[in-house]
């Protein structure tokens, strides 16, 4: 989970998400974070490290199976 924080002071948190059924674990989205959010993990990618989610959605973009989800809570 990302705690974002927007304009005007309001804080904003986001989940994010894989479908390991959908991961067919190319790495785009451990290459191209900024934030290192992903590792792999038995061949396929894992939001270890959710929290440091800049919500940049990168990896939305990479992704060729539409694997990621970001969702705001």
């Amino acid at each position: 989970m990302a705690k974002i924080l927007e304009k005007g002071g309001e804080e904003r948190l986001y989940f994010v998400s894989v479908d390991m059924d959908k991961c067919e674990g190319c790495e785009e989205c451990v290459n191209i974070c900024p934030q290192e959010v992903f590792e792999m993990n038995d061949g396929k990618s894992n939001p270890a490290n959710s929290s440091e989610c800049l919500y940049c959605e990168s990896c939305l973009g990479v992704c060729p199976t539409d694997a990621i989800t970001i969702t705001e809570i």
